[in-house]
């Protein structure tokens, strides 16, 4: 568990958005649970999300957003209220002051100034607790592998002294499969909490939740299709700040979409880890998903790629060619080993119970290994790498 400080963005300059995600990102500890870009949205927003700051962009129309800022800052404690304008116009200053603002920051945003005013939230915040970590699981093909490792990545946390317990959620509303690979039947779904408007409480995800006879427990996909469509960004945000209250991890096997839900998944995750083969497709998805990152102001140093089925007949492509081009170096190999996997998915039986010494086994531990112990994991470093060779050709000029 850590310590949180959870803060909701109100932003209706889209160019200035990648900045302030930046910003805030590069600090440890801070956690965007939700970013809205209508003013009307704002006081729901803080209804329905726990935060301890609602950071507000007064531009460009300070005039109609002060107002709602003041408003909020009047009459709660929580979330404090910062604002943020590219005009330092003393009258603006004053009256934001006046209305209970705790802090008006200028853009460009000063990191250490930043840093301070939410340090000194913290140090005063009756809700700031400690929180689990969310870990995202992102295939960046069909059939990648990344179900098949959020569920055993989740055995393999459960599997440690872990105090509060471990949830893998299933972000795929249409086809998820988490159930069926842990042999369960889900009569409660993510559809049951997303129904509810209200903040989520312990019971209510206690009750949503399908147990395993391990402990882990499970938040399944909707059990009907029409209900894959009633899902938003903000019920995906608000789900899982939520369980990040009640476990100590919350593995998520993230939607195949780089949509609204899917950027709110990353804008929360503790770690990314995107699962790729050694596929022309793959490499190319993932080539394209990072230039979205880095443009939308994500610090990469969170996300780590995974290599799954290394050793499978793979042409012309080499693990040394995929990190030359995608600049990143791959933090962690699984063995190709389709027929134990294969066995375990048909049985629903999860490969540490199944297969326990399986080299692939063995590998999807090394990632909890890591996840449990940053300090000691055994992930490598990043490393940048010029591109060259047959990819080098591909992606020349790609986006």
């Amino acid at each position: 568990m850590r310590q949180l400080v959870r803060v909701i963005v109100y932003n209706a300059q889209e160019d200035h958005s990648a900045a302030i995600r930046a910003d805030l990102l590069s600090l440890d500890g801070v956690q965007i649970v939700a970013e809205v870009d209508e003013v009307a949205l704002v006081e729901q927003a803080v209804r329905q999300f726990p935060a301890e700051i609602l950071l507000v962009n007064l531009d460009p129309a300070p005039e109609v957003v002060l107002p709602v800022a003041a408003s909020i800052a009047g009459s709660r404690s929580e979330p404090a209220v910062f604002v943020l304008s590219g005009s330092a116009d003393a009258q603006l200053i004053l009256a934001a002051l006046r209305g209970g603002v705790r802090e008006f920051l200028t853009r460009p945003l000063d990191r250490a100034q930043l840093s301070a005013a939410i340090d000194k939230i913290a140090a005063v915040s009756t809700s700031s607790q400690e929180v689990g970590r969310l870990i995202s699981v992102f295939g960046t093909i069909g059939g990648a592998g990344a179900s098949t490792i959020a569920t055993n990545l989740a055995m393999e946390l459960h599997s440690f002294n872990v105090r509060k317990g471990v949830a893998v959620v299933d972000l795929d509303f249409r086809y998820g499969q988490l159930a069926t690979m842990l042999d369960l039947h889900a009569d409660y779904t993510i559809a049951d909490l997303c129904d509810t408007p209200e903040q989520l409480d312990p019971a209510m995800i206690d009750r949503a939740m399908v147990k395993h006879s391990s402990g882990l427990h499970l938040l399944a996909r909707p059990n009907h299709f029409s209900q894959a469509d009633q899902f938003t960004a903000a019920h995906c945000a608000s789900v899982l700040s939520s369980l990040q209250q009640v476990y100590d991890y919350v593995i998520v096997d993230g939607p195949l979409r780089f949509d609204p839900g899917g950027v709110a998944v990353l804008d929360l995750a503790d770690v990314g880890l995107f699962v790729i083969q050694l596929l022309v497709t793959s490499v190319r998805n993932m080539h394209r998903i990072f230039t979205a990152l880095r443009e939308g102001g994500y610090n990469l140093d969170r996300f780590k790629l995974v290599c799954n089925r290394v050793g499978q007949e793979s042409g012309h492509l080499g693990i040394e060619h995929v990190e030359k081009t995608l600049g990143k170096k791959i933090a962690f190999q699984i063995p190709d080993d389709w027929k134990t996997v294969s066995s375990a998915i048909n049985v629903g039986t999860p490969l540490i119970e199944m297969a326990p010494k399986a080299r692939v086994r063995l590998a999807i531990r090394e990632i909890a290994e890591s996840i449990a112990n940053p300090q000691s994991g055994t992930a490598a470093a990043d490393r940048n790498g010029s591109r060259g060779g047959l990819l080098g050709r591909i992606f020349s000029g790609a986006t």
